[in-house]
């Protein structure tokens, strides 16, 4: 069993920056990919970002340009750095480690962003 705890989420305005913090109790490497997602209230989850175990990054067109994700293979981290945020960043952003048939999620990280 993994787990996985995120944290950096905050109350910022437009235009500034947050690093989201994955801590994972395993070993990252084992994992095909991890990935960050997001959920606004009332709305679905989405897809933001998410990097492979070779280090390949795709990312939402809704934060490309201005969000990125990296890993810390050494210390089972993953990050995501957000920049120039909007309003419409504003969600509960979770964390999804995924392996061949299984995947882990995080508890989540309240990201806030209003003037």
């Amino acid at each position: 069993q993994v787990q996985l705890v995120e944290s950096g989420g905050g109350l910022v305005q437009p235009g500034e920056s947050l690093r989201l913090s994955c801590s994972a109790s395993g070993n990252i490497l084992s994992f095909n990919a991890m990935v960050w997602y997001r959920q606004a209230p009332g709305k679905q989850r989405e897809w933001v970002a998410s990097i492979s175990r070779g280090g390949s990054t795709n990312y939402a067109d809704s934060v490309k340009g201005r969000f990125t994700i990296s890993r810390d293979n050494a210390n089972n981290m993953v990050y995501l750095q957000m920049n120039n945020l909007e309003p419409e960043d504003t969600a509960n952003y979770y964390c999804k480690a995924v392996a061949m048939s299984l995947s882990y999620w995080g508890q989540g990280t309240q990201v806030t962003v209003s003037s």
